[in-house]
């Protein structure tokens, strides 16, 4: 799993290259003859090979019926949109503010079933308290959106959660104890959100772990993640997020999860480390 966008981009870029490489030399052609049957210049099949060059849905359409292919073609211009959907900018996200952003994953939140969320700097949004959301936008605006719409956001966050806690999901979140020691709220914010946690931690649909800090843990703490049933993987970066949706990258993930859940603690135990937080902010 990296944590770098630039990496993970080239890295899908290329994937797709090497299948356009597999299906030219399956079909027995050479790169000016696969150049010629598509009526571009070599230079371009050389790019597009390399991954040095995004390929248009015009050129995959070109590459298979060159190729004598036509049956990958829906599946290679699939693969070309997750490569141009896997990586997204915060700042391009929230070029009209925060509330846009929050609102624009209704629908990924409503048609899911079970979240698995991992996370090691913020409690999720999905079990935050009101201020506790507040002051979190609030810092995101400060630091990087123009826009200050931090109240109509808070509200749509809420709306969100409401919707969440009304139908038959489950919720499986795994918590570094780091996330219950620092934050960017006051005090009495912190302390409401821990409480809030030690409260929603005895639903029947939320199961809550929270991995001690101790210097011999099995594995370090990743980038936060959030799993939306078996479909997609959203990975919290510091400019921008990651979205998953390969089964095998899906996969890797769901098993990253089960490791991370296997460190924590639950039930009792998780909530002393809680009342122990809130103790240490008294």
């Amino acid at each position: 799993m990296s944590s770098s966008p630039s990496s993970s981009v080239v890295a899908a870029r290329k994937a797709l290259a090497n299948r356009l490489t597999e299906l030219r030399k399956d079909a027995g052609l050479k790169g000016e003859e696969l150049s010629a049957r598509c009526g571009w210049h070599p230079a371009k099949t050389s790019r597009l090979q390399s991954g040095k060059a995004a390929p248009s849905e015009d050129d995959l359409r070109a590459w298979c019926r060159a190729c004598g292919a036509e049956g990958r073609i829906p599946d290679l211009i699939a693969a070309a949109r997750a490569v141009d959907s896997l990586y997204t900018e915060w700042r391009r996200m929230e070029r009209t503010g925060l509330r846009a952003a929050q609102e624009s994953v209704f629908d990924l939140y409503e048609r899911t079933r079970h979240f698995r969320v991992y996370a090691s700097r913020v409690v999720p949004g999905m079990v935050q308290t009101r201020e506790y959301t507040a002051a979190v936008l609030r810092a995101i605006q400060r630091s990087r959106v123009a826009i200050d719409d931090v109240e109509a956001a808070v509200e749509a966050r809420m709306e969100r959660q409401r919707m969440l806690f009304s139908g038959p999901r489950r919720f499986a979140l795994v918590l570094e104890e780091s996330v219950l020691r620092g934050a960017v709220c006051d005090g009495d914010t912190l302390a409401g959100q821990l409480g809030h946690l030690i409260a929603v931690s005895t639903s029947p649909s939320i199961s809550l772990g929270i991995i001690p800090t101790r210097p011999d843990r099995a594995r370090s703490p990743a980038k936060d993640f959030y799993m939306f049933d078996d479909a997609l993987v959203s990975v919290e970066l510091t400019v921008g997020y990651l979205r998953h949706t390969e089964p095998r990258e899906v996969r890797d993930y769901a098993a990253a999860f089960l490791a991370l859940s296997q460190m924590a603690v639950y039930g009792g135990e998780a909530r002393a480390l809680l009342t122990s937080a809130i103790d240490a902010l008294r």
